[in-house]
């Protein structure tokens, strides 16, 4: 049976859009480090072409050039204007996704495979979702936690009964920054736990380390609680200058498990252990996003993800804004009045 070859494109051909290292030097950061990328994403899977790849940055289109044979444009407008693209990434700056999402469903994209945090503002994400939602375009916001096989092993095996009844959860994770790495521990929790955030209260750390995105970007960390539903209480301890590794510990009446980057530690309290670890020679996360985007583009299988859990996502990062406006007083989700008003500037 002949299968559809779908046209990709990617905005924003720096560091994980375009797999360019010179980008990452700028951010002391390896591409080799990162789950995958969204140009080698679209190489590696057989049914996707790049034809095409937008930044403003003259090296990077040359870079992108180089490595691949699409067509370049200065101006991502013009690329939607010239080109037909089914599946186009947007590896961009969060204060651009709104425009550049929108962008692409006004232009009929069958999918738009978009950066965390999903936008700076709760307006500008409920915008994204609205304007996919009447075009009938996919939207997936890249928290690749979900795409992750040993994730997804975890959550199907919490929502089974494995740790028993969920008792607490704690999440820790170095260098600060609410906005580009708290949006990944919050939503993985949401998602291994099964439940929404309720509740918030958290105090920023202003040590004011420099944002690596630039002087234009602000992105504290900070320390707090999260009530989840069933009155599940999370911790987070995520200073600025902290060194701690990235883990999330959901414990249980039956045990607990421990997960890093790519593995998770699983002690029960009768006495057994495991440890599960994705091999080094699996598909990365990102890899199996574009392929349930290709699937669900197909009409195949419903993509297993939706835009409303990336939007939650940003909802408890503001209301960690909010909660330290007022003392670190618990401020409730959904949330109401000016709280909603506040800007991530997370970069």
């Amino acid at each position: 049976m002949n299968q559809k070859t779908y046209r990709g494109g990617i905005i924003g051909l720096g560091f994980i859009g375009g797999a360019d290292q010179v980008s990452g030097d700028a951010l002391k950061q390896q591409v080799v480090d990162l789950d995958g990328t969204h140009l080698v994403a679209m190489q590696n899977h057989p049914r996707v072409e790049i034809v095409a790849g937008s930044s403003r940055d003259a090296g990077r289109r040359e870079r992108f050039a180089q490595r691949t044979s699409a067509r370049t444009y200065a101006d991502w407008r013009e690329m939607l204007q010239n080109e037909s693209l089914d599946i186009v990434s947007v590896a961009t700056y969060a204060p651009q996704h709104a425009e550049m999402t929108i962008g692409c469903a006004e232009r009929g994209s069958g999918a738009v495979w978009c950066e965390k945090p999903i936008a700076p503002t709760l307006a500008a994400a409920e915008a994204m979702t609205t304007a996919c939602q009447q075009a009938g375009t996919l939207l997936v916001i890249n928290h690749n936690r979900r795409f992750h096989s040993v994730f997804r092993r975890l959550r199907d095996g919490i929502a089974t009964g494995l740790l028993g009844d969920l008792t607490s959860a704690n999440l820790q994770w170095g260098s600060g920054r609410l906005g580009n790495v708290g949006t990944h521990m919050f939503n993985a929790l949401c998602m291994l736990t099964g439940r929404a955030v309720e509740a918030v209260s958290a105090t920023l750390d202003l040590s004011g380390r420099p944002d690596c995105r630039g002087d234009a970007f602000s992105d504290p960390g900070g320390w707090g609680c999260l009530r989840l539903a069933d009155g599940l209480i999370t911790t987070f301890d995520a200073a600025d200058f902290s060194q701690v590794p990235g883990t999330i510990t959901i414990n249980g009446s039956l045990g607990r498990a421990t997960t890093g980057t790519h593995e998770v530690n699983l002690e029960l309290w009768d006495g057994r252990s495991e440890h599960w670890q994705r091999d080094a020679a699996d598909p990365s996360s990102m890899d199996l996003a574009l392929t349930e985007i290709v699937l669900a583009l197909d009409g195949t299988q419903a993509f297993p993800d939706e835009p409303q859990h990336s939007v939650h996502t940003l909802e408890t990062i503001v209301a960690c804004h909010a909660s330290h406006q007022q003392n670190s007083a618990w401020v409730d989700i959904p949330l109401t009045g000016p709280a909603r008003e506040l800007e991530v500037n997370s970069g």
